[in-house]
């Protein structure tokens, strides 16, 4: 199956290596808006490097858009509306109506549409999805260094959008209240937030994104009844601490809690899931493909992907709410 990458930057020379791995996909070339960025990269990986957008799309099935994030609608009705598959990196558009019609576009045009919400392919995350069950609090830090390639849209766009996508997955509910506070500090749009959200099910998640940190930190913890489970997306690894009532079997050398009269006693069990060695953009675009080949649907789908912009939006709309109360115009 043939694929064009749009966008040959940072992040879309990433796409472009990537895609050269995977023999399930064919990759006949990109286009990018820069001639030296269209030298350099053709240069780099060996391949074509086309004059315009719809000269590419009339060599794909499928197109790769890997552009900044208010052109993401552009380019991607584009090559809908020539019955392109798409896969488009986060968010999905710069605004949840042009996400509404993208995803009505895609319906129209019967194609797929994946949405690149990487962290959900992070192999720690994936080692840890057969202990959750009923998640009733959760907790999340995203810190970056600042890094002006990501300032076109808020930290909340940039970074927050990874752990809303991985939250709403987990909870499966719909929203009760979301309150949320954030600072402008560098650049025009908040770069330091913080967004507690509640859910009908019961669960609360309390996430914090920064792109002003001195440190990278990318973690989750997620706590449910009788087990705790710690999720770091940086370092790929994956924690998990369960209690179970004390039995027959148990070792007398196991780590144990006395709960009181009346209670069962508790054995603590700490877990350390094998965390495969797996790269989560290959592993995106290889099962894009394969929603594709075997008609199925996409991991993060249109929809998924609209529901973490909506919930994006909430959340800043809240911060300027609570910027008004005390004066600012800051956005």
């Amino acid at each position: 199956m043939r694929i064009g990458v749009l966008g040959a930057g940072h992040l879309g020379s990433i796409h472009i290596q990537q895609l050269k791995s995977i023999p399930e996909w064919t990759l006949v070339g990109f286009y990018d808006p820069s001639g030296e960025t269209r030298d350099r990269v053709s240069s780099q990986f060996g391949i074509t490097a086309f004059s315009s957008m719809d000269e590419l799309f009339d060599q794909c099935d499928a197109i790769d858009i890997v552009t900044p994030t208010l052109s993401h609608f552009s380019c991607a009705s584009a090559a809908v509306k020539r019955q392109k598959h798409v896969f488009i990196e986060k968010p999905i558009t710069n605004t949840v109506e042009e996400a509404r019609n993208l995803t009505r576009l895609a319906h129209e045009a019967g194609v797929k549409v994946q949405v690149g919400h990487v962290e959900r392919f992070n192999p720690a995350f994936k080692a840890a999805q057969p202990y959750l069950n009923e998640v009733r609090f959760i907790e999340t830090h995203r810190l970056s260094q600042f890094n002006p390639r990501g300032t076109d849209v808020s930290v909340i766009l940039d970074l927050m959008i990874h752990d809303i996508d991985i939250v709403l997955s987990v909870t499966r509910s719909s929203i009760r209240r979301i309150s949320a506070s954030g600072v402008a500090v560098v650049s025009e749009t908040p770069d330091i937030a913080n967004a507690r959200i509640e859910f009908d099910n019961g669960c609360v998640a309390n996430l914090t994104a920064s792109r002003i940190s001195l440190k990278k930190m990318r973690k989750s913890r997620l706590f449910q009844k009788d087990a705790y489970i710690s999720v770091d997306f940086l370092d790929k690894k994956t924690e998990v601490v369960r209690m179970k009532n004390v039995d027959a079997d148990t070792s007398p050398f196991s780590i144990t809690i006395d709960l009181g009269p009346d209670k069962p006693a508790k054995e603590i069990i700490f877990d350390q899931p094998e965390v495969e060695t797996s790269n989560a953009i290959r592993e995106e675009l290889l099962s894009f493909y394969h929603s594709i080949a075997d008609n199925t649907e996409p991991v993060v789908s249109a929809e998924q992907a609209t529901s973490a912009l909506e919930v994006a939006y909430q959340i800043l709309e809240k911060m300027k709410f609570n910027f008004s109360l005390i004066g600012s115009d800051t956005y």
